[in-house]
């Protein structure tokens, strides 16, 4: 019953495979290798564009911390909710890489922004004032820190506020896979063609083994050489890339990712349907593969107790994460807990 973190999980077989298989012969070292290459065609067909580059590296964190680094100067600011992943969980590392620039934290229930927070943000941008520090990027979630999810429609609209303002927008998509499998949107939908200007495409959480992949659609691409430059600088231009971009290729061929995620929140659709069956509540809706319960302590100690691995999260809740391996087995042992 282990639902601590899809980070938890192995990595999925068809990985492992391609690891291996790229394992021969000798390639061209820091990203100039032909499996990188041709990377790009597997992009273009998910993403359904052309105009966009890439680079990989094996964590959410270092992710997003280039890809804010690259956008926002060391003189700006990024808007992004209280509890997003960039605020709460990377230990100041979108600062450090950004060598002065800040967070400037907005609220809203679920961690999705609210909409009168972020219009006033905006509206306050003052960057001739000398006392402040303007924000230049717009750094959404999806799915959130709450598991819960930011429709096309909705990603368009902050987007659109925020490029109106002349900023440029991120989205940290370490749950990419877990927000389509639940949605009608196209990746494309939910990225460039709603104004997503640079995407923290993850796919470790969905069943790589280190694998993010940093996707700069349409003006962002001048910023391309910019961000290699800071990868090297801080450690993050592997000279063996092949083997993460074979992790990119295993998880892309036959829509593999979508595949996994799709398993991963039917699991934790079923885990929430038991919470509620046993009279409990969520905090949150279950939009992916993470479920937020509002449990008594009695009763997280019980099925600690019986051997259940999860986390207290604020709110006074618990959160119970669900990976491509999770089994009806485990969901099963969780009902059975609850009624012993």
């Amino acid at each position: 019953m282990n639902f601590a973190s899809d980070t938890s999980a192995p990595a999925h077989p068809k990985v492992v495979e391609a690891i291996l298989a790229v394992n021969t012969g000798m390639e061209a070292s820091y990203g100039g290798d032909t499996v990188m290459a041709a990377l790009r065609a597997k992009l273009a067909t998910v993403f359904e564009t052309e105009d966009f580059d890439y680079w990989i590296t094996v964590s959410g964190t270092a992710s997003n911390a280039l890809a804010l680094a690259t956008l926002c100067s060391p003189m700006g600011a990024v808007l992004c909710h209280e509890e997003a992943h960039i605020q709460r969980d990377e230990r100041g590392a979108p600062e450090f890489f950004m060598g002065g620039g800040k967070l400037q934290l907005l609220p809203g229930f679920g961690a999705r922004i609210d909409r009168d927070a972020l219009e006033a943000a905006l509206a306050g941008i003052q960057r001739d004032f000398l006392h402040e520090t303007p924000a230049e990027v717009l750094s959404l979630t999806n799915l959130t820190e709450c598991g819960t999810a930011y429709r096309a429609a909705e990603v368009a609209l902050y987007a659109g506020m925020a490029r109106e303002k002349g900023l440029f927008v991120h989205l940290d998509g370490s749950r990419l896979g877990n927000l389509l499998a639940g949605s009608t949107a196209s990746a494309a939908e939910m990225t460039w063609k709603a104004g997503v200007d640079v995407l923290s495409f993850g796919l470790s959480k969905t069943g790589a083994i280190g694998c993010e992949v940093i996707v700069l659609f349409g003006r962002a691409r001048t910023k391309f050489t910019e961000l290699k430059i800071r990868a090297k600088r801080a450690g993050h231009m592997p000279p063996k890339m092949r083997f993460l971009a074979a992790q990119a290729h295993a998880m892309l061929d036959d829509a593999l990712w979508l595949e996994l995620a799709r398993g991963a929140n039917a699991r934790a659709q079923k885990l929430a349907d038991v919470f509620m069956a046993a009279g409990l509540e969520l905090a949150y809706p279950a939009d992916g593969n993470e479920v937020f319960a509002l449990l008594p302590e009695d009763v997280a100690k019980r099925l600690w107790a019986a051997g259940a691995k999860f986390y207290p999260w604020p709110g006074n809740c618990y959160r119970f994460v669900c990976s491509w391996c999770t089994s009806a087995d485990e969901v099963a042992a969780v009902a059975a807990a609850l009624k012993a």
